[in-house]
C-alpha cells in the first residue's frame, strides 16, 4: 500500500507541476517540444488540454490518495494512460522518422517508467 501511495504522490507532483506550467506559460512549454502556437485558439487549446487535463488528473490522483477504494482505479488509469501514450509515441516516432528526436525518446522513457511503476504498484496492491 505504501509503494502505491508513493507512486501516486510522485505522479501528483509531476502532473500538477507540468499542468500548471502549460497553463501559465503555454508558448514556452510548447517550444520545448518544437511546437509553435501561431493563433490564440492554439494557445487556449494547449492551456486546456496540456494544462487543465494534467491538473485534473493530478486532482483525481490526490483524491485516490485519500480514498482506498479509488487507489486501484487510479493506478489502473495510470497504467492505461502511460501505455497508450507510449504506444502512440512509438507509432509517431516510426511514422515521422524519430531517430533524431531526443525529446520524444526521453519522454517515451519517462512514460514507460511511469507506466511500469504504476503497473508494479497495482500488482503489489492486488497481492495485499
Amino acid at each position: 500500500m505504501l509503494f502505491a501511495r508513493v507512486v501516486l504522490a510522485i505522479q501528483i507532483v509531476i502532473l500538477f507541476a507540468l499542468g500548471l506550467a502549460y497553463f501559465v506559460s503555454p508558448q514556452q512549454m510548447s517550444n520545448v517540444s518544437g511546437m509553435l502556437l501561431m493563433e490564440s485558439a492554439a494557445v487556449t487549446d494547449v492551456r486546456a488540454y496540456y494544462g487543465g487535463l494534467q491538473i485534473g488528473l493530478a486532482a483525481f490522483l490526490g483524491l485516490a490518495l485519500t480514498r482506498i477504494d479509488l487507489t486501484r482505479s487510479a493506478l489502473t488509469l495510470m497504467v492505461l494512460l502511460y501505455s497508450a501514450l507510449a504506444v502512440a509515441r512509438v507509432g509517431g516516432l516510426w511514422l515521422d522518422g524519430g531517430a533524431g528526436q531526443t525529446f520524444n525518446l526521453y519522454i517515451l522513457l519517462a512514460e514507460v517508467v511511469a507506466g511500469g511503476l504504476s503497473f508494479y504498484a497495482l500488482r503489489c496492491l492486488n497481492r495485499s
